[in-house]
């Protein structure tokens, strides 16, 4: 089985760890598929000066944006915002001066964090403004998140079945919600028997579906565990 989620890496590996998956991941939207041990096998970051676009954008309306260097959490300035995801996140801030001297020459995705009607009535104007440049999408409520045109889950998949000598027919996508309610009630209700489930052939990668922030909502701290469904 292959995680696919967009959590950053450090925020992905504790819950691939409870499940005992022992393949690589697919984090940061699909911008960087990861190995266990941390190392990079594939990396689609937003080019610095284009990254650079986004965060002068968000400082002239004074919104929360936030990017990523060595699995870094970085913010410009101490906002309410950046702690309420990094607490989802279970990530650590790290406040820098200037992005422009702090991001690297590439940032995984960058991530604006604002109400649901900021974000609502801004994506329509933001994808009119990066067309055909970066990807622009909200993965939950109060988070807009960019990636470069060539992060996506789908293709980050792609690339691993192509890796792995795995045919797209045969790869089987799981539902990450059901991953969410089989924990919660592994938490909350007493164990039932079950009959035996037939094992999977050792022949197919199953993925996690795309969807996986409307199911398992991506930014959920390990420690707290999932929340219950309908929640």
């Amino acid at each position: 089985m292959i995680a696919c989620t967009g959590r950053p890496f450090p925020g992905a590996l504790p819950w691939v760890l409870k499940l005992n998956l022992e393949g690589p991941i697919v984090c940061y939207q699909g911008a960087q598929v990861r190995a266990l041990n941390g190392d990079v096998i594939l990396d689609h970051g937003i080019a610095h000066d284009l990254a650079m676009e986004v965060i002068r954008f968000a400082r002239e309306l004074n919104l929360h944006v936030q990017a990523y260097r060595d699995d870094q959490l970085l913010v410009e300035r101490d906002r309410p915002e950046a702690h309420e995801y990094a607490g989802h996140a279970g990530m650590e801030i790290h406040v820098v001066g200037d992005f422009d001297e702090a991001m690297g020459p590439t940032t995984p995705k960058l991530v604006i964090v604002a109400a649901s009607a900021t974000l609502e009535a801004l994506l329509p104007q933001v994808r009119r403004r990066w067309a055909g440049r970066l990807n622009a999408a909200t993965s939950m409520p109060t988070y807009l998140e960019f990636t470069s045109l060539e992060s996506d889950k789908a293709r980050a998949l792609q690339f691993l079945c192509d890796r792995m000598g795995v045919a797209q027919s045969e790869a089987l996508s799981g539902m990450a919600c059901l991953v969410r309610g089989l924990a919660w009630r592994s938490r909350a209700r007493p164990k039932r028997s079950r009959p035996p489930r037939t094992a999977p052939s050792p022949a197919r990668a199953t993925v996690e579906s795309s969807s996986w922030p409307t199911c398992w909502s991506d930014h959920e701290h390990p420690a707290s565990g999932p929340r219950p469904p309908g929640r």
